[in-house]
């Protein structure tokens, strides 16, 4: 049986258009953006042209794009470095974050940092009033994903932006700022910066059918943070390091390519998962869906199975040439529900994903289950 691959979420595969792009500067514009020569020169052009591409998507500007190794980085610069600039204060986040997230906020805490973890409805969504409460005087950062990695439920950003903003004028608290890991929705959700009201905002290629290895931090003109990584003082002082040039070249394509496709992708896979979410739950008895059925990502399907453990589903799916993925919504160790975590299978679409693998996958899982 030709294999499946239901695990998108996870990593997407190259785009050839990105890959094309990206091409000549592997070997033959090798140089590094750094130098004065007409090589340098021709690589940094090439670096230049890609912040522009991006901060066009963002609706920014271009001094406003910042380049790391990837989300991981990318979130982390966010939370330390507003951390350190201020060195001290009060953070809010949620407990369905990603650990790129959650991990800082926990090293943060035994800084000394007061950290608020919010917790989520059955639906797996955050209730913008509760961020609204949990805001005081020496909060310095609110960090909420845009789209939970594990069941795919799409949070109340522009929400929680317009209360993080009113807050700020009503107390002229302007040491407060707003930041999203928006790596699972820039397939799928809106990306302008003025219409979500983020100041700080983290973008990964990998799950965009870009190269691996390479992310974004947006961050808004007038945010201090101190930098993570200190070196030649690259990307405005923020972030040192020799630029990859090719991986950002094809964060840019993909980027671009991906907002091109967005609209014709959301629509063609949301009905897929629709069509698979009712198969799987009319088919299989005891089967459940995790997270809300509406507000998700057009290519999230995530199931528990009536106490059957995820693991050896995920092994036997494998088996049966299957690819797909586990994990709880609430990957904090402040909260760890250990029974999502078990039983919660998630299967995560793509480009290549057709209504008949979906027909295979649900005919396979409805033997293994069983």
């Amino acid at each position: 049986m030709k294999r499946i691959y239901l695990d998108y979420a996870a990593a997407t595969p190259l785009d050839k258009k990105v890959k094309k792009a990206m091409e000549p500067f592997w070997a033959r514009k090798f140089a590094n953006a750094g130098a004065i020569h007409a090589e340098g020169e021709e690589a940094k052009k090439a670096i230049e042209n890609a912040r522009s591409s991006a901060a066009s998507v963002l609706g920014s500007k271009s001094g406003e794009v910042f380049f790391t190794s990837g989300a991981t980085e990318s979130n982390n610069l966010a939370l330390f470095g507003i951390a350190r600039h201020f060195k001290k204060g009060h953070i809010i986040t949620s407990e369905i974050e990603h650990p790129s997230v959650l991990e800082p906020c926990m090293a943060l805490e035994k800084e000394g940092f007061k950290i608020t973890y919010l917790k989520v409805g059955a639906d797996g969504i955050v209730d913008p009033e509760d961020v609204k409460k949990s805001l005081r005087p020496d909060t310095i950062l609110a960090s909420i994903v845009y789209a939970n990695n594990k069941i795919g439920t799409i949070q109340p950003i522009r929400e929680i932006g317009q209360i993080i903003k009113d807050y700020r004028l009503k107390t002229k608290n302007y040491g407060l700022f707003f930041h999203t890991d928006a790596c699972q929705a820039s397939n799928y959700l809106n990306l302008k910066i003025e219409s979500l009201g983020v100041d700080l905002l983290t973008l990964n290629a990998s799950k965009i059918y870009g190269p691996k290895g390479v992310g974004v931090l947006f961050k808004k003109t007038g945010v201090k943070i101190s930098p993570q990584i200190l070196g030649g003082g690259h990307e405005q002082g923020l972030r040192s390091g020799t630029p990859s040039t090719p991986l950002i070249v094809g964060l840019a394509e993909a980027l671009v390519l991906t907002q091109k496709m967005k609209n014709y992708e959301s629509k063609r896979l949301s009905e897929l998962r629709d069509y698979f979410i009712q198969q799987v739950l009319k088919e299989i008895p005891g089967s459940k869906l995790n997270g809300h059925s509406k507000k998700r990502l057009p290519n999230n399907a995530n199931f528990s199975f009536l106490q059957k453990e995820a693991e050896s589903i995920i092994i036997k799916l494998d088996m049966m040439s299957v690819a797909s993925s586990s994990g709880s919504a609430c990957e904090s160790q402040h909260q760890k529900d250990e029974k999502e975590e078990r039983y919660s299978v998630r299967f995560s679409l793509g480009r290549h994903t057709n209504k008949k693998e979906l027909n295979k996958v649900i005919e396979v899982l409805k033997k293994i289950v069983k």
